[in-house]
């Protein structure tokens, strides 16, 4: 079962620093539906009005980074561990 992991800035919409998604989620973007399943706040967080990650937001599946970000189409394999991180700024 995949695991994805989400930095500090997002946890605050999570119970928890990780979610396990089931084996169904074969792409990243099943994956991440089906975190946005039981916390549907965070979506807005991650993705834009089309569906594509933002461009703050870097997103790592098995160490490497997502190659479809407009589609979300990177595969996932069920031991995969897939890492979420949102940009911060500021001076």
């Amino acid at each position: 079962m995949a695991t994805v992991h989400f930095t500090s800035q997002l946890e605050r919409f999570l119970p928890a620093p990780s979610v396990d998604v089931g084996p169904g989620a074969a792409t990243l973007g099943a994956a991440l539906a089906a975190v946005f399943r039981d916390h549907p706040a965070l979506k807005s967080y991650i993705l834009d009005d089309q569906g594509a990650l933002r461009r703050h937001v870097a997103v790592f599946v098995a160490g490497a980074p997502a190659r479809d970000r407009a589609k979300l189409t990177d595969p996932v394999e069920p031991d995969d561990e897939i890492h979420v991180f949102q940009a911060l700024s500021g001076g």
